[in-house]
């Protein structure tokens, strides 16, 4: 049989044990993304206005022009969506990863010191909130180090993991030359696994475009947050019931962090939180128990 480049294996029938710390069943991650200031905009030197995940499901990119309506819709949420979620985790003492775009930390300072505040793990979602898979691989990997620059600038970190998003097939490959330590370019797994890479094998801890509130803003998705609750008990059940899994839910400030859909949020937290073993943590510390129980070889 011809070489085909991509693994439909995985770990099969047996995946490894997690082994997650203090005998958790299940590992439970959020994610906030902060895109809100990094999004598509003639303002940021692109082509045409911003056109995906806001409010109005189906949006055109104005060539040439300032889109208001959709700017105000991001707007909320570096104004407001995101101080509603920094409570909602703040009181609760939830752990938080937050995949936050360069170009939008860099111009909401007071927001990068409430998530260093908080303690929360900022991964680099990148240098911009555009789509990449038409972009040269030399011109990703230029915005890909000035990722690097501005968010080590503005948080005085360096990231450790990474999530472009709107990826190209070139993405990967410059991650891994990048010196991350693990992306989350990928939706392929339950568990955290490696792939080749340049320098041996390399860790990726998948992420989710099912149980993520993008769904608000599809064609086919959520159009309430009792759908939303539903399906994130449903699949937390499931992977808890189960055992040695994790579990990542994905989050905007523009959308999970309206009041009607941040109240189903809430109840979530809250289910999570009712039970005994779960590990509730970052992306960074998956990674790096990963790493320490399953090295590669």
């Amino acid at each position: 049989m011809t070489q085909y480049p991509r693994d439909m294996i995985g770990y099969g029938a047996n995946p490894p044990a997690a082994n997650w710390p203090d005998n958790a069943r299940i590992a439970v991650q959020f994610v906030i993304n902060y895109e809100e200031g990094g999004e598509n905009n003639i303002l940021h030197g692109d082509a045409a206005s911003e056109a995906f995940l806001s409010e109005i499901v189906g949006a055109a990119a104005w060539p040439g022009q300032r889109h208001p309506n959709m700017e105000s819709i991001y707007e909320y949420g570096s104004r407001a969506g995101f101080w509603r979620l920094h409570r909602m985790f703040t009181e609760r003492k939830i752990p938080v990863t937050v995949f936050g775009v360069a170009m939008a930390l860099e111009r909401n300072p007071d927001v990068v010191a409430a998530m260093k505040a908080a303690g929360w793990e900022i991964a680099s979602h990148g240098y911009k909130w555009i789509d990449y898979k038409d972009v040269p691989e030399e011109t990703e990997r230029e915005h890909i180090a000035e990722a690097i620059r501005i968010h080590t600038k503005v948080t005085g970190q360096k990231p450790v993991g990474m999530y472009q998003g709107r990826s190209s097939e070139n993405t990967h490959r410059l991650t891994m030359e990048a010196g991350f330590e693990y992306s989350a370019d990928s939706y392929a797994d339950d568990v955290p696994y490696y792939i080749d890479g340049p320098d041996g094998l390399y860790l990726i801890v998948p992420y989710t475009l099912d149980a993520n509130d993008m769904r608000f803003a599809s064609s086919q998705g959520f159009n309430s947050g009792d759908q939303f609750f539903t399906y994130l008990k449903d699949s937390f059940d499931v992977l808890y019931a189960e055992g040695g899994r994790m579990m990542s839910i994905g989050l905007h400030c523009r959308l999970v962090g309206r009041p009607g859909r941040a109240a189903s949020l809430a109840r979530f937290l809250e289910h999570v939180q009712s039970h005994e073993h779960v590990w509730l943590t970052t992306r960074k510390d998956i990674a790096r128990h990963w790493r320490r129980e399953h090295p590669p070889v």
